[in-house]
């Protein structure tokens, strides 16, 4: 799904009661959704995230950002001293290399439309 005010949905689908279902992704309170067919599901989606902005209201407190820009990241010292040795041969900063290396890849991937979608059977 693409994202709604800055807010991106999970999508799941449960083969035994025919319902797609998701949660808003990226923040603390559990905000879900489900509907029987993809466009219900992205409706119900919208609903959801305008809901949710709704409750931060009702409660005075600011919504949470779903990305802050922040990532965290464990690796072996391997990889760590391969990354190391790739940024420094295009000049980059650790930092600067695996954020560009994640864009290209993860734009690769989105134009490619491989957006997974999960099923489950009870």
């Amino acid at each position: 799904m693409k994202p709604y005010k800055g807010y991106l949905g999970t999508i799941e689908f449960d083969e035994t009661d025919l319902v797609f279902h998701g949660r808003i992704m990226g923040i603390r309170d559990i905000f879900t959704y489900e509907a029987v067919s993809a466009e219900g599901l992205l409706e119900a989606f919208h609903e959801c995230v305008d809901d949710y902005l709704e409750f931060c209201i009702e409660q005075n407190r600011e919504p949470e950002k779903p990305f802050s820009g922040k990532l965290a990241l464990r690796t072996t010292p391997e990889v760590h001293h391969l990354v190391s040795r790739a940024a420094a041969s295009d000049g980059k900063s650790i930092n600067q290399w695996v954020s560009d290396t994640l864009a290209e890849v993860a734009r690769k991937r989105v134009d490619e439309g491989s957006t997974k979608v999960r099923t489950r059977a009870h």
